[in-house]
């Protein structure tokens, strides 16, 4: 506990599914949260489950610079500083190689990696200023491995791990650590619509015999955004339960 004490984090995607489970382990930590999501509904209901916790959501649209950048600066005039970022939002919008459309291509894209890149290049620059920041990607183990059918999410998935290198590069000498989490399967509403016969399948392959949780990838944002982690930077943590092994 209070590994984060004191610490501004922005979270992406944060009103649901993994982003959620993390904003809520963030604020255990002891941060100062702020979420940042497109769906307005869920970050209203996610600030009434925390009421009087550091927590403040934003309705931000990553793929949009200039959003990106007006809630960035509303942060620094408040607090004067971002310490961590989390890059965890993101879609997916499956097709086959010759199924798939322009659009489903496109979007994907623009969220999964403009989206991170709009985010970094905007928060990075104020981290810069201070000397110090912790920047998390998330990406997947399909990034490292391939999937059928996943063409769009694939690619914005190698991307992020590509970027996460060369970030680490450029911002190292910076102070700033840029690592990436490669999640598994792991058991959210997304999950949930896929046949049980084919989790089932997924779990007999997993090592560990069962799906991942979300808060098993909010423990790896939180490590990697930790003083504990000060020496790792350029890395991709795989948390998949040996899936791939």
């Amino acid at each position: 506990m209070n590994r984060l004490k004191g610490k501004v984090a922005v979270i992406t995607g944060g009103a649901n599914g993994i982003g959620k489970v993390t904003v809520n382990k963030f604020l255990d930590e002891g941060a100062i949260v702020f979420c940042w999501d497109i769906n307005t509904e869920a970050g209203n209901r996610l600030l009434e489950e925390n009421k009087g916790r550091n927590l403040k959501f934003n309705k931000v649209d990553t793929i949009k610079i200039t959003e990106v950048e007006k809630a960035a600066a509303q942060i620094m005039e408040e607090y004067g500083a971002i310490d961590i970022l989390i890059n965890n939002a993101g879609i997916t919008r499956d097709a086959t190689l010759m199924k798939m459309t322009q659009d489903q291509w496109q979007s994907v894209l623009d969220v999964n990696l403009t989206g991170v890149f709009n985010c970094t290049q905007v928060i990075s620059g104020h981290m810069v200023e201070k000397g110090s920041g912790k920047i998390v990607n998330a990406s997947s183990v399909v990034g490292l491995y391939g999937n059928f059918g996943q063409s769009n999410y694939v690619a914005t998935k190698a991307g992020v791990i590509g970027l996460t290198k060369e970030w680490a590069r450029e911002l190292g000498r910076k102070g700033i650590n840029v690592n990436a989490v490669a999640p598994g399967f792991i058991a959210t509403e997304m999950v949930e619509t896929i046949p049980k016969k084919l989790i089932a399948d997924l779990e007999g392959k997993t090592p560990l015999g069962r799906l991942g949780k979300p808060e098993d990838i909010a423990n790896a944002y939180v490590f990697l955004s930790s003083e504990e982690a000060s020496f790792i930077n350029g890395t991709t943590l795989s948390v998949d339960g040996g899936l791939v092994i």
